[in-house]
């Protein structure tokens, strides 16, 4: 068995005196591990580092055996992700989203997605608010997306500012404004057509954290015997800090 195909490295475990398992989420693959002989050296060591992006050989007598990568670097963004608080704590929690996945399963926009959203880490609050989006993306690659186009009470598509903590769904400022107190709050950056570039508060930050944690747990980890990792918070701490440090210095 061969196959060549696109990667993002995950993560890695040595194995033995200089070998590694390493982890990569594949473009056609999905989610795949693989042995690399040497991956523990000094050579190899900085290739495979969480975030950077990669080509991979794999082979294998069996398609269900671990098997054996020959990997090469294209992105090696590890260096600059690893200078800063927020991007560390960032990548890592990527990692255990993407952990969510089945594994050897394709889903080629949550590549696509993950690739975007590593070159981009760079500002602090745009790292939030595509992180908050990726977490939006993994809910619904795992069945649990939710629907924030139309209000859940009365089909409107206009001014939409709520989310329905029970059904997911949008709910209007109208109809939404009797039960607010129980609702919770949807950022202008999650509304279509709504929140440019630099279309985000703190809060509005602080209120998709919000939204796709719950829902996270509530559907996903909490089935599962989990919670949400450090790594989580230790980005939305790092973000926190970074903001009110700009401000302060502006």
């Amino acid at each position: 068995m061969e196959w060549t195909d696109e990667g993002i490295v995950l993560g890695v475990r040595r194995h033995g005196e200089s070998s590694a398992i390493v982890e990569l989420l594949t473009r056609a693959h999905g989610r795949h591990l693989g042995l690399v002989r040497g991956g523990a050296g000094k050579r190899m060591r900085p290739l495979l580092q969480p975030g950077n992006s990669v080509t991979t050989v794999w082979r294998a007598r069996l398609d269900e055996h671990l098997g054996y990568y020959a990997i090469e670097g294209t992105r090696l963004r590890a260096a600059t992700l690893l200078a800063s608080a927020h991007a560390t704590y960032g990548v890592t929690h990527l990692a255990s989203l993407v952990r969510l996945l089945p594994e050897r399963d394709p889903h080629e926009d949550i590549y696509e997605m993950l690739d975007r959203t590593l070159d981009d880490f760079d500002d602090a609050g745009g790292a939030a608010a595509h992180l908050i989006r990726f977490e939006l993306a993994m809910l619904a690659e795992l069945g649990f997306g939710l629907d924030l186009e139309n209000c859940a009470a009365t089909g409107e598509t206009a001014d939409l500012i709520y989310v329905s903590p029970k059904s997911g769904g949008a709910v209007s400022r109208r109809a939404g404004e009797p039960y607010r107190d129980r609702l919770l709050r949807l950022p202008a950056f999650l509304r279509e057509g709504e929140g440019g570039a630099n279309g985000w508060s703190d809060q509005d930050l602080q209120d998709g954290f919000r939204l796709t944690g719950l829902f996270l747990l509530r559907h996903v980890l909490e089935p599962r015997g989990q919670g949400h990792s450090d790594a989580r918070d230790g980005f939305i701490n790092a973000v926190t800090r970074n903001r009110a440090r700009i401000s302060s210095a502006g």
